[in-house]
């Protein structure tokens, strides 16, 4: 499904009712608390508001306006603990997400030198004398999400509750702390209730926690919506004998070609996934060449391996290229488009996030934010928008614009 993320600030209500007017499946709100810490000191200090308050005017807001079972509420930025998930569920949070605090249980110390090369414990490392200081192992966030999952426990059951979807959306649960409020001069005198009084009374009508009658009813999680999983144009490509029988075969050259829309979305990526299943990360010993006409919606060309050569002739979305281990992506515009490539945005923003290997050949601009955090791909364009390399530590880019 799609998922749309929004940054907590004013007016975030009304920005999460004409998402969920366009069919998104999912409403991530993003609190100004997160992050890795490797961002500028002024933006991890200032940046963003508290979740709690984009959260609690987009619950309202959707709610208000008959929206709420359209959508899943999903929170993050600086939650931690158990008492922070409850919080957050009584705001109207579905879904959470965890991200600095999962980090530190596998070990990270928060060095804030990601973008470096140089973490200390190996973490955001490519150097293999660092990488071989790394300490965490899956268990320690299991064991971490266990006493997490523990504290939820206990807190419902001080308040009553047996299953947690019972808490969603329960505001009237909350209380301010007159120990807290009391505990520093500045806070003295200042009421919270004005922030999240306004959210509307849920405790007997919980239809929102349901799918919209139109999908079935049921829980959320078990309906996808129009938008569906993964594009018709995957599963088409990976059923196609002569593809099929590339993979088989491994070896030597087949080409195949397909028309692509932008609402097909990592495109390739299953297919890179039926290569993996067989040959693993070394991918294909002979080409897949894959030659793909039209506009290509989000994530085209993910999860590439060695041996898929990717030629697009059109322009692609956001996240071309995400997590590519190997072959080649070549985006190039149709020879009758009528304008100066080089002048010109051919892929969108967050290309080649996470690429590990592979060369990416782009004849017009990238969007912003190019190869962010690459480690080993090889790629060329016309021009970047802002934040080029970020977080790179490995590869080559050559980009022949601004």
């Amino acid at each position: 499904g799609v998922s749309v993320k929004l940054v907590s600030s004013i007016g975030i209500g009304t920005v999460a009712c004409g998402v969920a007017k366009a069919q998104a499946d999912v409403i991530q709100i993003s609190g100004g608390d997160g992050g890795t810490g490797a961002s500028p000191l002024s933006s991890i200090k200032h940046a963003g508001m508290p979740w709690e308050m984009g959260l609690s005017e987009a619950h309202s807001a959707l709610l208000n306006n008959g929206l709420r079972d359209r959508v899943t509420l999903r929170v993050d930025g600086g939650i931690r603990t158990g008492r922070d998930l409850a919080i957050a569920a009584m705001m109207g949070a579905e879904e959470f997400g965890f991200g600095t605090i999962a980090m530190i249980a596998e070990g990270c110390v928060m060095a804030r030198v990601c973008h470096l090369n140089t973490c200390p414990v190996g973490v955001t490392s490519q150097k293999e004398e660092l990488r071989k200081k790394f300490p965490g192992t899956p268990e320690h966030v299991v064991n971490f999400f266990m006493f997490v999952a523990e504290e939820i426990r206990e807190l419902m059951a001080h308040l009553g509750y047996s299953k947690f979807e019972d808490l969603i959306g329960r505001a009237d649960l909350l209380k301010e702390s007159e120990e807290q409020l009391a505990r520093i001069a500045k806070t003295k005198g200042v009421t919270l209730s004005g922030f999240f009084g306004s959210i509307p009374e849920s405790k007997d009508d919980r239809a929102f926690l349901r799918a919209t009658p139109a999908e079935g009813g049921g829980l959320k999680d078990s309906v996808v919506h129009v938008n569906g999983g993964s594009s018709d144009l995957d599963r088409e490509m990976c059923n196609h004998e002569d593809v099929k029988a590339a993979i088989e075969k491994n070896s030597g050259d087949t080409a195949v070609s397909f028309n692509i829309k932008n609402t097909d979305r990592s495109t390739c990526a299953m297919l890179a996934g039926d290569i993996s299943r067989q040959y693993g990360n070394k991918g294909l010993d002979g080409n897949l060449n894959i030659n793909i006409f039209g506009s290509a919606g989000q994530s085209f060309g993910a999860f590439t391996l060695p041996g898929m050569k990717l030629r697009l002739t059109g322009e692609a979305n956001d996240y071309v290229g995400k997590g590519m281990h190997g072959g080649e992506i070549v985006v190039l515009p149709e020879a009758d488009a009528g304008f100066v490539a080089a002048d010109s945005s051919i892929v969108g923003n967050a290309c080649l996030y996470g690429a590990t290997g592979g060369d990416f050949h782009a004849n017009g601009r990238a969007g912003e934010r190019f190869c962010v955090r690459n480690s080993g791909a090889y790629a060329v364009c016309e021009g970047t928008g802002d934040h080029c390399c970020e977080y790179m530590t490995g590869g080559v880019v050559v980009a022949l614009g601004t």
